[in-house]
């Protein structure tokens, strides 16, 4: 089963074109910015970044930031440690 969901922000407002995918039955979660998918966390928690979009614009950034619940520099940091692997997610 596929879930879909807006992102919310602290005060529990739906943020518009933001969305966290929740496929239950796989136990992969996504993170999608307008059309583009730009986080996957699959079932051993293991993080995949979109190498073209994860750090596309402000408002992705933001809302990834939110969403990994971390700073850009703490992201790019993960990246060149090979923490996060950057693929091709869409």
């Amino acid at each position: 089963m596929v879930k879909v969901e807006n992102m919310t922000t602290s005060s529990g407002n739906s943020v518009k074109n933001q969305f966290v995918i929740l496929d239950t039955a796989d136990r992969i979660n996504y993170l999608q910015s307008y059309n583009s998918i730009i986080v996957k966390i699959d079932q051993d928690n293991k993080v995949y970044l979109d190498a073209k979009y994860w750090n596309y614009s402000t408002t992705t950034s933001k809302y990834r930031n939110m969403y990994l619940h971390e700073t850009r520099k703490e992201t790019e940091k993960k990246i060149e440690s090979g923490e996060y692997i950057l693929i091709d997610l869409n």
